[in-house]
């Protein structure tokens, strides 16, 4: 515990050296209406944990990961360890873990997880598992959906670009609660929320230059002809799509 706050303070001055971070919509965390609750970013990069944790001010979670994040290299697995990251995916142990995961977020802890359970391609956002809303359901909290968009040209992460992480409106816990875990009508249901709230949490404000130099804001990021740009939703918070090439 002790050597985990002795880590943050480095990892966000090594992060804010090697990127520039942009943090919006901090304030919705202050909107949690239930003791615990879960983080619910959007993949791309492998590091996409780090910057979660050094925008919170360093505050302790539960960190879902599967077993690729460990066999990065031993110091990233030595850093998420200390974050509190628990290998989940690819273990016999993954029942349990989720069951007292599930009390401690109950009791008013944090749960990160990446709803995704990979890393986009293309910058295409990907159908959340039922993972997270089998969790929020159990623990009776709210969720923040989370994006994190990397400024560039592929939109993905690259040493020194900018990165926007932005914290949307809590989801509240009302919302998950099912009777069963294969409620699949209900499962559908907020796994389409959870994507309009990403899609949302991740358009263009007016007069961000962004999006005209190839950041990474929807079509931008997605790099041409992407379905985060459908036909029925030609206007993404008042920006036309531009033409596909």
């Amino acid at each position: 515990m002790i050597l985990y706050y002795i880590l943050v303070p480095f990892a966000w001055l090594l992060w804010h050296i090697g990127f520039r971070i942009h943090v919006e919509g901090r304030e919705n965390l202050k909107k949690v209406q239930t003791k615990g609750c879960i983080l619910a970013p959007t993949h791309v990069s492998a590091i996409d944990p780090v910057f979660i944790v050094v925008t919170r001010w360093g505050r302790r979670m539960i960190v879902f990961a599967k077993k690729e994040l460990f066999e990065i290299n031993a110091l990233l697995t030595w850093f998420f360890r200390c974050c509190g990251a628990v290998c989940v995916r690819g273990t016999k142990d993954e029942m349990a873990a989720i069951e007292q995961t599930v009390e401690k977020c109950r009791n008013g802890e944090t749960l990160l997880i990446f709803p995704e359970g990979t890393r986009e391609k293309d910058g295409k956002l990907l159908p959340p598992k039922s993972g997270l809303f089998v969790i929020a359901a159990g623990a009776g909290v709210d969720v923040v959906p989370c994006r994190i968009l990397y400024d560039t040209p592929d939109g993905k992460m690259h040493l020194f670009c900018k990165v926007r992480v932005i914290y949307g409106e809590p989801m509240p816990a009302e919302q998950f609660a099912m009777e069963s875990r294969r409620d699949t009508k209900k499962l559908r249901a907020n796994k389409q929320a959870l994507l309009d709230a990403w899609e949302k949490d991740g358009g263009v404000k007016d007069g961000d230059p962004s999006c005209q130099n190839g950041g990474v804001l929807l079509w931008c990021q997605a790099g041409g002809g992407s379905d985060l740009w459908p036909a029925e939703r030609r206007l993404q918070g008042g920006h036309p799509r531009p033409a596909d090439p």
